[in-house]
């Protein structure tokens, strides 16, 4: 049974082994009649996770507001600059069978130099996060694994020793087996000799007992003698 249990152990942390790759690419909405223009990856991971860790990306960057839909980021700090004008939007979205992130920003409410960098850096950020999601992801997969691993490892060690104990308590109990069969062959020469020893003592009481009864016989004829002395 525990063999059976780590076979579908091991089993269940190999399966998804495989390699995943960050494809990003460009992304154009419209938000309040203007243009979002920006970058967008899809992820493999449930909804939630992805949402979570992609918040939590973004508030590293900025200041993040998530009562909107899309969110916006103001503030950023990207590409070693902090910029204190303009928004960043952002969302997540279920898109069939993965999850989508995108960022982007209005060509309105920034510079023409300042837009023309951030729309570079933006691609590496998408690019960046989706890495980090991944890793984050193996790397529970890795704590888990390892987890695992140590479980087993454990149970592999209580095997050992239990397997020591065993062999040491067959041992003991081969020994005990040994000495009991001595003790048994002397127990069966010691009633041999017992059963003799009764019988020689039966025989010696039969014994007694005749020469008993011919000395009482002796007996009284010596008294049937003296009763006829006159």
């Amino acid at each position: 049974m525990k063999r059976l249990f780590i076979l579908l152990l091991v089993s269940s942390l190999v399966s998804p082994l495989f390699s995943q790759t960050v494809l990003v690419k460009k992304y154009s909405e419209r938000d309040k009649g203007d243009q979002v223009e920006g970058f967008q990856t899809d992820l493999e991971g449930k909804k939630d996770d992805v949402a979570n860790a992609w918040v939590k990306y973004l508030k590293e960057t900025g200041k993040l507001k998530q009562n909107n839909s899309p969110m916006t980021l103001t503030e950023p700090a990207i590409g070693g600059t902090i910029y204190t004008t303009g928004i960043i939007y952002a969302d997540s979205k279920e898109k069939n069978e993965h999850v989508n992130v995108w960022v982007g920003i209005k060509e309105a409410e920034w510079s023409v130099n300042d837009f023309g960098i951030l729309n570079r850096e933006l691609e590496q950020l998408v690019y960046r996060f989706g890495v980090k999601f991944y890793r984050d992801k193996i790397q529970l997969q890795i704590d888990e694994a390892q987890r695992a691993f140590d479980a087993v490892e454990k149970q592999q060690q209580r095997t050992l020793n239990q397997n020591k104990d065993l062999s040491n308590k067959l041992v003991n109990n081969e020994e005990q087996k040994v000495n009991l069969e001595k003790s048994l062959e002397v127990n069966k020469l010691d009633h041999a000799v017992l059963l003799q020893k009764l019988e020689e003592n039966r025989l010696s009481q039969d014994s007694l007992a005749i020469v008993n009864t011919q000395i009482k016989k002796v007996i009284e004829l010596h008294k049937e003698r003296q009763r006829k002395v006159n």
